[in-house]
């Protein structure tokens, strides 16, 4: 994409893990639908080169030091899982002849780390159980395509088990475009093939490297190594003419679709019309508000010091290296905003007189001037604070080693707070967490707000959230773990934890040990209550699985189980049922509410998880309001677990659907 012509800028969205604290996959959708639009209008323009779009990158955000974990949905499938969808439903568009954009799901599959202590990406062999494949890394891909109908795949660049994704006919032809019925291509991740042989030394020539991607279902190269090396493949006999045909109709069906073949795609009926306006739209721009303010989680308020309010609030002290740092705003990957609105500039907006210190000389915070910092803040009304991360601490090609704020920052911000007249607001603006125990436990901490790289309108939300303008209805779509984490080593791929080595697991679903916060935390400034409701009539007819044969095993106790596969696709969607959950804002203001549902076994042995999210709703609610949110559940989907070789089973006896862990529903699944 061009910007040097009638478009300069284009709408920047929030950094995608502060969309995803939104739980709200219809607001992913217009985001994707947005961003698919402008793509066209900027086509049309003659400033995009072309109109497939390498996104959404939808790998489970596994190790909180991962760089990128940023760009993704966060640690949980289902999550993962529906943002794909709706995210690729909004980019591709509705039409069921011509894509608005095509859409690439990666980086297939678990992929998530990038340099850690040495362990780069380019030759790292991620060992994975089959279990976890088919319960926490695949699932997300596996939903762009089944349910987003996404036209395209990435490979990563790792090697899975030995096999670098690339190269592997398994993933490729038979999971991804045979299981999954993929109407599209495989891209590679960018000289992904090369590494097949220069990183992985998985084959012994460059011809080699070139054959098994292709003949494993690889249609297009993002680097030139195919273009130099094929003909020689060719003529050597490592692959036949039939491998590259296949790989051109896979590539010139999706251009098919795009329009490329049916007269200039400029003129195109259905998207000919988008242009200039269509770009950086007041709706869009709205879009972009409207994100940024449902994905701030606010973590902490003691004794209701937030909302500020308006008329109380004439003089404040904003404090440190994000308050007015447009890149803190952005992220990883971005195109020039329409518009910025730093903190600092949301709240002058607000407060009259604002007393602006940076504190460090940026986020990494190696020389600080705490004793200025304090000393404005002894004298201030109110005190901000604008602390965190960037893209100096995590970015693509950077993971972290610690999950503390770098250098000074804390040093800073306990100065500050032990200053300060009236307990300090302390905002963090970072891409993944952070260990912010000590702020926890402070008194003199009275709020903190997590606003993540916020995008374009970050500044003016984190202002109306400060102001009780939005109430605050974020939770977080990742675990924050203490510092003491990082001695887990990240190239460890297991989930499950494994006590007797002292392992602890990975994310909520399998983690055992202490949280800084736990996924899917998230106060409010009003109150709700949620109660579970599944109607008798409701639960499943299991009566269906009369003639469907079982498994038993010993595990830590007799379970008998059934295979998902031989339930089958009719019968699974014969199973589903409805579960209610009535909720109420009993006040004082009117906000959104996410309601999670979780399943729960009545053990965790086996390799089960602990909990599993199963769905989830976004509501808007007046003071006093009440609603009830359906949410429908698929036994084959949601109530299914992995065995040990991959297989989804569904056990016999009780399940429990629950909100709140003191409100729980049983559910017996047995014919």
């Amino acid at each position: 994409m061009h910007f040097n012509g009638t478009v300069r800028a284009v709408t920047s969205f929030p950094q995608v893990l502060l969309t995803a604290a939104s739980f709200n996959d219809g607001l992913w959708y217009r985001i994707g639908q947005a961003i698919g639009t402008e793509a066209r209008a900027l086509y049309n323009l003659g400033q995009a080169e072309g109109l497939t779009i390498w996104s959404p990158n939808v790998n489970i955000y596994r190790d909180p030091r991962w760089g990128r974990g940023q760009e993704t949905p966060g640690e949980d499938p289902v999550t993962a899982s529906k943002y794909a969808a709706a995210f690729v439903r909004g980019l591709q568009g509705t039409s069921a002849t011509t894509l608005q954009t095509s859409a690439c799901c990666k980086h297939a599959t678990a992929y998530d780390l990038d340099d850690w202590k040495g362990a780069v990406r380019y030759r790292f062999d991620a060992k994975v159980t089959a279990q976890d494949l088919a319960d926490t890394f695949n699932p997300p891909f596996r939903s762009c395509v089944v349910d987003g109908k996404a036209t395209c795949v990435m490979c990563a660049y790792t090697s899975v088990n030995g096999v670098p994704t690339c190269a592997d006919p398994d993933l490729l032809t038979k999971t991804i475009r045979g299981e999954w019925g993929m109407n599209g291509y495989v891209a590679s991740d960018c000289d992904a093939v090369a590494l097949i042989r220069g990183g992985h030394h998985y084959s012994p020539t460059n011809e080699d490297a070139v054959a098994a991607a292709l003949k494993a279902g690889m249609d297009m190269d993002c680097g030139n190594y195919t273009q130099v090396h094929s003909m020689a493949a060719l003529q050597q006999g490592k692959m036949k003419e039939q491998d590259v045909d296949k790989a051109l109709r896979n590539l010139f069906a999706v251009r098919m679709r795009l329009g490329h073949f049916n007269g200039d795609p400029r003129r195109s009926p259905l998207y000919g019309g988008l242009g200039a306006a269509d770009v950086c739209s007041p709706a869009h721009r709205s879009l972009a508000l409207e994100a940024a303010l449902d994905g701030i989680v606010l973590l902490k308020n003691d004794a209701g010091i937030l909302p500020l309010h308006r008329w109380a609030v004439t003089q404040a002290a904003v404090i440190g290296p994000n308050a007015d740092e447009r890149g803190a705003l952005l992220g990883n990957y971005f195109g020039p905003p329409c518009e910025f609105s730093t903190p600092l500039q949301g709240l002058r907006g607000y407060v009259k007189n604002i007393a602006f210190r940076p504190g460090c000389n940026s986020t990494s915070c190696e020389f600080a001037r705490i004793d200025e910092a304090a000393a404005v803040a002894g004298w201030s009304e109110h005190v901000i604070l604008f602390m965190g991360l960037s893209q100096k601490q995590e970015e693509e090609g950077l993971d972290r080693t610690s999950l503390l704020l770098p250098a000074k920052q804390q040093s800073l911000i306990a100065a500050v707070a032990r200053a300060a007249k009236r307990p300090v607001i302390l905002v963090l603006l970072t891409g993944g967490p952070v260990d912010v125990t000590f702020a926890k436990k402070d008194p003199k901490i009275g709020a903190i707000l997590w606003a993540g790289y916020p995008g374009q309108a970050g500044g003016l939300a984190i202002a109306k959230v400060l102001f009780g303008e939005h109430n605050p209805s974020g939770r977080l779509p990742v675990t924050w773990y203490p510092e003491g984490y990082t001695r887990v080593n990240m190239t460890d791929m297991r989930m499950r934890a494994h006590p007797a080595t002292g392992y602890p697991g990975r994310t909520y679903r399998f983690y055992h040990g202490e949280t800084v916060y736990k996924f899917g935390y998230g106060l409010s400034y009003s109150k709700f209550s949620r109660r579970l409701v599944v109607p008798n009539q409701a639960v499943p007819n299991t009566h269906l699985l009369a003639g469907v044969t079982t498994t038993t095993v010993d595990d830590g106790g007799s379970v008998r189980y059934y295979d998902v596969e031989e339930i089958g696709a009719e019968t699974c969607e014969q199973l589903k049922f409805p579960a209610l959950v009535e909720v109420q804002n009993h006040g004082p203001l009117a906000g959104k509410h996410s309601v999670l549902m979780f399943l729960r076994w009545p053990n965790a042995t086996g390799g089960r998880p602990a909990s599993q999210l199963v769905g989830f709703r976004s509501e808007h609610l007046e003071a006093g309001e009440k609603a009830s949110l359906r949410l429908d559940v698929s036994p084959c989907e949601h109530l299914s677990r992995a065995r040990e070789d991959g297989k989804k089973v569904i056990d016999g006896g009780s399940h429990f659907l629950f909100v709140d862990k003191d409100d729980e529903i049983e559910i017996s699944f047995d014919s």
